[in-house]
């Protein structure tokens, strides 16, 4: 079975915004309660060895959609952990 280019591109965006959306969604909601206390620093971790590995594996095979993808998502998790790391010390009163 053969897939046209246009279709894989619209897959591989699609694909890339739904991942990132969920990750915009928490910085939101954590920078608006200003706790980041569900986040779970292992799930963080595994996440961010995957996204590494799926980086390596876009770059071999040269695919601009899992190199941009997960190159965003790093960023985004980044922002995540940053986040947890500053609220889990604050105090709210």
């Amino acid at each position: 079975m053969e897939v046209d280019g246009l279709l894989l591109t619209i897959l591989g965006v699609s694909a890339g915004i739904l991942i990132l959306t969920g990750w915009v969604e928490q910085i939101y909601k954590g920078y608006k309660t200003k706790s980041m206390k569900d986040i779970s620093k292992f799930l963080m971790m595994f996440i961010a060895a995957g996204s590494i590995l799926w980086l390596i594996y876009g770059t071999i095979v040269s695919d601009v959609f899992i190199i941009g993808t997960n190159t965003a998502g790093l960023i985004l998790m980044i922002i995540v952990s940053a986040m947890k790391r500053k609220y889990q010390n604050t105090v709210k009163v």
